[in-house]
């Protein structure tokens, strides 16, 4: 199980108990807009802190010192030594540098463990993603137009999002810290 400490923060496996915290932000429709899920109830929210205690892709962010869970980070092997990362953090711990933080982290983590490239992809409108993509030194790599669909209008239709990829290769990565 992952444990990796940054200045302020703790980056571990998720545990059952998480999932009053979980609650706090995956039940906040802002939070979520950009997610492929609507936001949780709390019972919904305890299953999945359960099922993410099984799950090493997902990363629970917590303060350091007090354990606070304020967000998660996904990062899991895809294809040709690729590995994607994403992140969710509670709307009271945006934009305060922690997600910056966390993601720097675990790129970092996943080239220690021989990754070849760290991708991340958001909608173009989800601006402050794609910002702290571009923070961590990533690459616009694409502009995929009408590519994916996870939620649905209120007449049953598909909703189709575009999407933004980006990329950071592994030397560039070790490239950065010359």
């Amino acid at each position: 199980m992952i444990s990796i400490f940054t200045d302020r923060l703790e980056l571990r496996g998720f545990r059952a108990e998480d999932g009053a915290e979980l609650y706090q932000y995956l039940s906040d429709s802002e939070v979520v807009k950009f997610e492929p899920y609507y936001p949780f109830k709390y019972d919904e929210a305890c299953r999945e802190a359960a099922r993410r205690a099984g799950d090493e892709s997902f990363i629970a962010v917590c303060l350091a010192g007090t354990g606070k869970l304020i967000g998660n980070i996904y990062l899991a092997r895809a294809e040709f030594g690729s590995w994607e990362i994403g992140w969710v953090f509670s709307r009271g711990y945006q934009h305060m540098g922690y997600a910056t933080e966390a993601a720097r982290a675990m790129i970092d983590y996943a080239f220690r463990l021989g990754a070849h490239r760290v991708i991340a992809m958001c909608c173009p409108d989800n601006a402050p993603s794609w910002r702290l993509m571009e923070r961590l030194n990533m690459r616009r790599e694409a502009y995929q137009i009408r590519n994916v669909t996870f939620k649905k209008d209120s007449a049953g239709n598909d909703i189709w999002l575009d999407t933004y990829q980006y990329a950071v290769l592994a030397d560039e990565w070790k490239a950065k810290d010359k």
